[in-house]
């Protein structure tokens, strides 16, 4: 039986905002269902990296959390800390730039919090012993919360080809030491021509995995554990994130994460994916180039597999928009964007294996929601 995946235009009326259209959407998952009564409810959203301005607008969420706390709920919007060096490496740079983006209290109504700590090392192990995750490394905070409500901005992505709920959740609340065991079978490697010999990266390894050779810092690939605490430190970027994972292992280990991340809620999980200002690069990089296909919407369902099956095919089937990152090739409707944007990523990877553990199903039943009397 396919899963249900619900859909609203961009459309408004005077009859009904886009606020109170947002609303109307998650009512069909039910929340009322899922939400106890003072239950602790992550709101996991993408705050955008400094620079970037294809982020959901922090004011689209003010409703949704006023719908969680008419459930007596009581929601916190949260991301975990970056593996790579920028404006959300720690905690307090990323709440900075979360404030500067609008996502104060004041704006969405909801408080901010960090999943995984000040430094990234807030974490807890979740089991899976699947593949090529023994351990998930998820943020202490995100996994404490009773209940998830999962916002994505639907996007390209380097590595994944197609970047939605999945990419989101699984990349999203891993604690750096997760994000490290998902891009990279090794440790962090030393560039010795940029390393100045601070010694900062010594005092903050807490596993004694790197030592001096000579002036210059050197980590033991036989101590380290992956954490990665170590990259955000060096003031000259010398610490360097190995990436050697091709998408064929990076995707089911990012898969595997997702599943890990909500392993323990019940059930008592939302999704919602905005597919507008759809740039061709992750809102993790320091700008945003211009949408590949004009705004279409936003999804929801409690399927995150069928909602980004969903996501993506609508993609595919608008036509592309002229003077962008998409080919010529890529322009008609029913072309694949994905993979016109990234040949190499095979997107559909991660859905099938995401089906073939038992996170959801690709076949899904779109139902777009009726507007407001007087929109055409």
């Amino acid at each position: 039986m396919p899963s249900d995946v619900y859909a609203i235009s961009l459309r408004t009326h005077f009859r009904e905002s886009f606020s109170q259209k947002l609303v109307r959407l998650m009512k069909c998952l039910e929340p009322e269902k899922m939400v106890q009564p003072r239950s602790l409810w992550a709101i996991k959203v993408h705050f955008g990296e400094r620079g970037n301005h294809s982020f959901i607008r922090p004011h689209l969420l003010r409703s949704l959390v006023e719908e969680l706390k008419s459930l007596s709920a009581k929601p916190f919007l949260t991301d975990a800390n970056t593996l790579y060096v920028g404006g959300r490496s720690n905690a307090v740079d990323h709440l900075e730039t979360a404030l500067r983006h609008g996502f104060g209290y004041e704006v969405t109504g909801a408080p901010l919090i960090i999943g995984d700590g000040l430094k990234g090392g807030g974490e807890v192990g979740i089991e899976v012993d699947r593949g090529g995750v023994a351990t998930a490394w998820i943020g202490a905070d995100f996994v404490a919360a009773d209940g998830a409500l999962i916002i994505s901005h639907v996007k390209g992505h380097e590595l994944t080809g197609f970047g939605g709920a999945l990419k989101n959740l699984g990349m999203g609340a891993a604690s750096r030491r997760g994000k490290l065991a998902q891009h990279a079978d090794l440790a962090p490697k030393v560039k010795a021509k940029n390393c100045l010999g601070c010694r900062r990266c010594l005092t903050q390894c807490a596993h004694s995995a790197i030592e001096m050779k000579g002036r210059k810092a050197h980590i033991r690939p036989d101590r380290c554990v992956g954490c990665a605490s170590c990259i955000p430190v060096c003031p000259e970027e010398a610490i360097a994130i190995p990436w050697d994972s091709d998408t064929g292992r990076f995707m089911p280990k990012m898969i595997e994460y997702a599943g890990a991340a909500v392993k323990n809620k019940g059930g008592r999980v939302m999704y919602l994916n905005f597919i507008n200002a759809l740039s061709p690069l992750c809102d993790c990089v320091n700008h945003s180039d211009a949408p590949i296909v004009a705004d279409i919407g936003v999804l929801a369902g409690r399927d995150p597999v069928a909602l980004d099956q969903a996501s993506a095919d609508l993609v595919n089937q608008a036509p592309g928009l002229p003077g962008t990152a998409l080919p010529a090739s890529a322009l008609a409707p029913g072309a694949d964007k994905w993979t016109a944007l990234y040949p190499d990523c095979h997107w559909r990877r991660q859905l099938e294996y995401a089906e073939s553990i038992g996170l959801g199903r690709r076949d899904y039943r779109l139902t777009w929601l009726p507007e407001a009397r007087g929109v055409e």
